[in-house]
């Protein structure tokens, strides 16, 4: 069965930075490659939406307009987890933050991604 766990969710301020890991189980290294791995989150009263995807080697990277220049997404296939460094981080960031995993092309559309993890959440607040 696949699965994937998100952690380093928690309280900051605005303006900190957290990282947060995916890691996978039940891929071999060599499976993983062929994953487009996603990161979405969720806040309250509002839609899920895709905030960052990386193509299975890493060689292709995107994120949404609100996090640009702000995020940064990167894979260790070796370790079957990605990572989501967020940085100068506001209160509109606050949200639970899940990844999942695509066999498709990279896309920011969750409906094209197939295992879910459960979440984190992060909050913004000072």
């Amino acid at each position: 069965q696949l699965q994937l766990v998100e952690s380093g969710g928690g309280l900051v301020q605005p303006g900190g930075s957290l990282r947060l890991s995916c890691a996978a189980s039940g891929f071999t290294s060599h499976t993983l490659q062929y994953y487009v791995i996603g990161w979405f989150r969720q806040a309250p009263g509002k839609e899920r939406e895709g905030v960052s995807y990386i193509t299975g080697t890493g060689d292709s990277t995107n994120y949404a307009d609100s996090v640009k220049g702000r995020f940064t997404i990167s894979r260790d296939n070796a370790k079957n987890t990605v990572y989501l460094q967020m940085n100068s981080l506001k209160p509109e960031d606050t949200a639970i933050y899940s990844c999942a995993a695509s066999a498709y092309r990279g896309t920011l559309d969750s409906r094209m991604y197939d295992y879910w993890g459960q979440g984190t959440q992060v909050t913004v607040s000072s």
